[in-house]
């Protein structure tokens, strides 16, 4: 079953000690050259981790991310979340290298930033992997140096530089990407798209079999908006291009195809939690979506 992996035990797993220096605020923050850090395995269990992870990767990986998986190679830039699972494997026997940092989001939130879920490198359904040039790739470990400088340094506003490196290294990876597209909300149609995309998103991932899928149709969304019905799937429509009931059943299937995969909860458990009265009807419901049973799927 996945769990939340905590800041203590990823300090157990990657250097097999807990740091004099551990600090356990909300805030906490921490950065770690790769070699510095191997696992005895080569590969990390499925689970979700309680903090946001950034790691510059130089080796050859598949990652598992949530239903998807991700081939990276040298130069990649991967942003990991704590609302979604994933595990790795090492495809080269070479040692890995390169650098990553872990922090809570309020070690940027109490600065007045943005949520971080608004940004599309951490978004629930947004792109992990960012594949850098050579030159993006040298800026990028420069600002990873200058952090392990300061987060060892004496120096009483040490924090507050690091903040500033790090949110100069999330600007450098936007820039890739044409920020438009996601979060400029040019009218009321967007916002309220927006709006139903994070009351979706916030419902997942299911960890345990007696959490329930609470808002499953567009009524129980326009409900909770305050807004007509026929209004939020005009508005959807509208700006996404598809329509609300298939956003959530989109996101239904995703989640059921990690929960069969990257879980040992059966078929019955699933079904419950995702909100299906009987398990016959969410299996019609994975075949009419996936053309594959939920028990055919697991097993593939």
């Amino acid at each position: 079953m996945a769990k939340a992996q905590t800041i203590t035990e990823f300090y157990h797993e990657k250097i097999h000690c807990i740091p004099d220096n551990l600090q356990q605020d909300i805030g906490h923050f921490n950065v770690f050259r790769m070699e510095d850090c191997q696992p005895a395995s080569p590969s990390m269990s499925y689970n979700r981790r309680d903090f946001y992870k950034i790691s510059l990767l130089r080796g050859k990986f598949i990652y598992h991310y949530a239903d998807r998986s991700i081939l990276t190679e040298d130069g990649n830039l991967l942003f990991f979340n704590p609302q979604v699972p994933y595990a790795w494997e090492q495809l080269s026997k070479e040692k890995a290298s390169g650098y990553f940092c872990i922090f809570r989001e309020s070690f940027l939130t109490e600065m007045g930033r943005h949520t971080l879920r608004d940004l599309p490198m951490f978004h629930p359904q947004g792109k992990p992997s960012y594949r850098l040039t050579t030159e993006l790739e040298k800026e990028v470990e420069r600002l990873f140096i200058k952090m392990l400088n300061e987060i060892n340094s004496d120096y009483r506003g040490k924090y507050d530089l690091i903040r500033n490196y790090l949110m100069e290294m999330l600007h450098l990876v936007m820039k890739m990407e044409p920020s438009e597209k996601l979060y400029q909300h040019r009218n009321a149609n967007e916002r309220i798209t927006a709006v139903f995309i994070e009351l979706l998103e916030r419902q997942f991932p299911i960890e345990t079999p007696g959490q329930l899928f609470r808002l499953r149709s567009a009524s129980d969304f326009a409900a909770e908006l305050s807004v007509h019905v026929n209004h939020l799937n005009r508005a959807v429509k509208e700006t996404t291009g598809k329509t609300t009931t298939t956003h959530i059943a989109e996101r239904i299937v995703t989640e059921a195809k990690a929960l069969l995969r990257h879980t040992d909860l059966n078929v019955s458990e699933i079904s419950y939690s995702l909100g299906f009265e009987e398990p016959s009807h969410f299996n019609n419901f994975f075949r009419k979506h996936t053309r594959m049973t939920p028990t055919g799927f697991r097993i593939v």
